[in-house]
């Protein structure tokens, strides 16, 4: 049994529009290198894998794009073929901060295809665990709504897939990109069969998402939790989230799998975040959710990629998940481990954060 890899070139070619960094360009906004969300961090990463090694350790993969039946149980009729006309017709933007070029709507189908092949390679035992390494991301993404450089909710057409397949009932997501992930919520959140977790940057994407209070509704009511962290947490301080919230949580829950939103951007160099996270936070991370699903559902875990910006860095984070994920000796050693490590919160910050933590586990 082998660590599964999916990927596609083509999810490389996924072009945007005329922004500055975030800023449509006009008015005082001079033109710029674009959207942060490149092709450069995931392709870097990949390079980084053949270079090292790495690559020959892992089960390297390609998959079918999602059908449109696959889309449609989580996206309206309106809402694909709104995008799949301006796609042919050469391209748009029908949200916010999602711009697409012409055939942008078969690359996101291609993205959406990934984390569901990746997915179905888990719940039918033809790998031990995966990653598929999407993009256009998918997180932010609601129903009938593209936001925050997502076009359509990867994860979530994966899950119904998987469910309509009778692969999988109950399903845990864990989202750990630093931004929150309201589309994942939005789309699960009266589902009990469903739970979704992110821990996030507090109040940074989207600004009026991602409370602590907001735990689901109706029959899904406490199958949502959401762990706004203060910026500046680091290392330690995830690795307390991770222990007391995520895993009881998840041990409460007892999923038949267990997928992982996979970002990047919590790390210290990002330019959307303010978290010190580094290469061996998501490692041990990764190595935590791995032990959990050992326990609770037969090592099933799936991760598909989602956001992080610094292309110099990311390529690092990946490398060590995909260590941990496959078991293999080949490494890529962090060149900014010394630095991040030397601004690290210090003691006093983490003794306050274990006490808002320790509250939020007592409001649950």
């Amino acid at each position: 049994m082998t660590t599964a890899f999916y990927w596609d070139e083509r999810c490389f070619w996924h072009g945007g529009g005329n922004y500055a960094f975030t800023l449509p360009v006009g008015g005082l906004v001079q033109p710029g290198a674009g959207l942060p969300e490149s092709p450069e961090t995931k392709r870097r990463l990949r390079n980084l894998m053949d270079v090292t090694g790495l690559s020959r350790h892992l089960s390297m993969r390609h998959a079918d794009a999602a059908t449109w039946d696959d889309l449609a149980r989580v996206h309206p009729e309106s809402y694909l073929s709104a995008f799949k006309a301006a796609s042919d017709a050469g391209g748009g933007e029908l949200g916010l901060r999602t711009p697409f070029g012409k055939g942008g709507f078969e690359i996101a189908a291609l993205s959406a295809g990934l984390v569901t092949a990746a997915l179905t390679a888990v719940l039918t035992g033809t790998a031990r665990n995966a990653y598929a390494l999407s993009r256009p991301p998918g997180h932010h993404c609601l129903p009938d709504f593209p936001n925050g450089f997502c076009l359509l909710a990867n994860i979530a057409i994966a899950i119904r897939t998987a469910q309509a397949q009778g692969l999988a009932r109950r399903v845990a997501v864990v989202d750990w990109d630093v931004h929150h992930g309201n589309g994942t919520e939005a789309i699960f959140y009266d589902d009990p069969d469903v739970l979704t977790i992110s821990l996030h940057q507090d109040r940074n994407y989207p600004l009026d998402t991602g409370a602590a209070t907001d735990r689901g509704a109706g029959a899904g009511l406490g199958a949502n939790l959401n762990i706004p962290l203060p910026p500046g947490t680091g290392h330690a301080g995830y690795l307390m989230a991770m222990d007391r919230l995520v895993l009881p949580t998840l041990a409460r829950f007892a999923p038949d799998v267990i997928v992982v939103a996979c970002g990047y951007d919590a790390a210290a160099v990002d330019p959307l975040g303010r978290m010190l996270c580094s290469a061996a936070t998501f490692r041990e991370l990764t190595k935590r959710v791995m032990a959990a699903a050992d326990t609770l559902c037969k090592g099933r875990l799936m991760l598909a990629h989602e956001g992080g910006y610094s292309e110099v860095y990311v390529p690092f984070c990946g490398h060590a998940v995909l260590e941990e994920m496959s078991s293999a000796s080949v490494t890529a050693p962090d060149p900014l481990a010394e630095t991040i490590a030397k601004r690290q919160p210090d003691a006093r910050f983490d003794a306050w954060l274990e006490g808002v933590l320790d509250a939020q586990v007592t409001g649950m």
